[in-house]
């Protein structure tokens, strides 16, 4: 399931042995609608065959992937029984191409009907994902890459990988354990992970809503992971996309790698072996694999030592299994990669609106919220074309929250009271009883939901909208 590109020509398609998808995908010119379907699928997990969902092209091939200059000219079908909506996450379409019904900017896709899409995508590492319900949970996600001239003359192997955590529990059984859980115990349904993975209350953040059963790396677990073998030169470009629904991840190579982008946005390089990333973020990381080498590409969820990831494998290299339990808990994301963060292209310096956006809720009553309101009775963040604006978000609660706005790109420019410079964005982690200062440019107008990219917090409460005319 791996999706890799050679460095010299574009691969011809074929099938994987896991998910349906398939491993060598070629970029398309996207002169003709490609056509999307979102559909039910089979994957084996843990020994157990199990059904959920995709978004996949008509030859298998999960997600799309365009060339440089390519437009995002594409059919959706939907073949689910139910209605769906797909959004395409970290893009700035047109509001009325979002992929989000909530807002009325949309309406729901009925099962069997098609809704086609035509814009100018942002080049860069991005994802697609369901706005229906929770059917993000049930693995309706794919990869969206579009990539630059620059990357092609990078002359380097391309290979996606795309996180989820997995319950073979219903995503309406997930929330009622984990909204009935939280004012007992810590511990919340069956899980491969070890229990030390949550703390509740005390001067540490709390870590992870709900034990999953499984953690995955292009549909896999580290049981049977996806093996790639890389070309002679070794020279790989990895798009790690984090599409679990409530799910931190630790990556940690094999040995050293350089990240060159975030979110899609370049910013100035960074060399390490352990990065973090938190949902719906993704990191572009350069990795070197020499001749006779295997090297494991490895997530490790946030507080616990339950893993999974993809191996690197240089031809004829030998591979030996890895546990799927590390040998430590991995710590908390904290803040520390998102203060090295600069951005290659900041945005320029201009007076600004700011708006203050306290993020509010507890795991006992299990309820979340923006500036103290739901979605029901939700107060709109209400801005004026061309502004700058700023987002001063406070979070008193003992939790962290991916948070995540809807078509515009932002820049991090303060992190714990602290100014930055920092990378651009469409995902931020603000810490827990943190804060983070966001700034944006309206120039998208209409109706864009801005909300925790924690599946769990946003379906109870924790999202609003920005609003503003053209």
């Amino acid at each position: 399931m791996a999706i890799t590109l050679s460095r010299r020509h574009l691969l011809r398609a074929t099938a994987a042995a896991a998910g349906g998808l398939l491993a060598a995908p070629g970029y398309a010119a996207a002169q003709t609608p490609i056509q999307l379907n979102t559909v039910t699928r089979t994957l084996e997990v843990k020994g157990k065959s199990v059904t959920v969902l995709g978004v996949l092209q008509n030859n298998g091939l999960s997600g799309v992937y365009l060339d440089p200059g390519s437009r995002f000219t594409v059919d959706l079908v939907n073949r689910l029984p139910e209605d769906t909506i797909v959004h395409w996450h970290g893009q700035t379409p047109p509001v009325a191409q979002d992929g989000v019904s909530i807002t009325g900017e949309e309406k729901l896709i009925g099962a069997g009907a098609t809704r086609s899409y035509d814009y100018a995508p942002r080049p860069g590492t991005y994802w697609m994902h369901s706005h229906a319900g929770m059917q993000e949970m049930q693995l309706l996600a794919g990869p969206l890459i579009v990539r630059t001239a620059d990357e092609v003359k990078q002359d380097a192997q391309e290979v996606t990988v795309m996180l989820h955590d997995f319950s073979f529990k219903s995503p309406e059984q997930v929330m009622k354990e984990v909204a009935g859980s939280m004012a007992g115990m810590p511990g919340m349904g069956a899980s491969t992970a070890s229990k030390p993975a949550m703390q509740m209350g005390g001067d540490q953040p709390d870590l992870n809503d709900f034990d999953y059963d499984a953690y995955l790396a292009n549909d896999r677990t580290l049981d049977d992971p996806m093996v790639v073998r890389t070309e002679r030169r070794g020279r790989v470009r990895l798009r790690l996309i984090n599409a679990a629904s409530s799910t931190i991840f630790w990556i940690e190579l094999g040995g050293d790698g350089t990240l060159i982008a975030v979110d899609g946005e370049a910013v100035q390089p960074i060399t390490g072996r352990r990065f973090p990333i938190a949902e719906a973020q993704r990191l572009d990381i350069m990795v070197d694999v020499a001749g006779g080498q295997a090297v494991p590409v490895l997530a490790q969820r946030e507080g616990d030592r339950v893993r999974t990831g993809i191996i690197l494998a240089a031809p004829a290299a030998k591979v030996s299994k890895i546990a799927e339990l590390a040998a430590t808990v991995s710590e908390a994301m904290g803040t520390q990669l998102e203060q090295r963060l600069v951005a290659q292209l900041p945005l320029a310096p201009r007076p600004a609106n700011r708006l203050a956006v306290v993020l509010g809720g507890s795991m006992d009553p299990y309820k979340w919220s923006i500036n103290g309101r739901g979605w029901e009775d939700r107060q709109p963040l209400r801005v004026s074309k061309g502004q700058r604006v700023e987002f001063d978000i406070t979070n008193p609660t003992p939790m962290g929250h991916p948070m995540h706005l809807h078509g515009h790109v932002f820049q991090v420019i303060e992190l714990n009271g602290r100014a930055l410079n920092g990378a651009l964005r469409d995902t931020v982690h603000v810490p827990a009883k943190g804060s983070a200062r966001i700034a944006f440019d309206a120039n998208n107008p209409g109706r864009w939901v801005f909300h925790c990219h924690n599946l769990l917090h946003m379906d109870t409460g924790m999202i609003t909208e920005v609003i503003y005319d053209a």
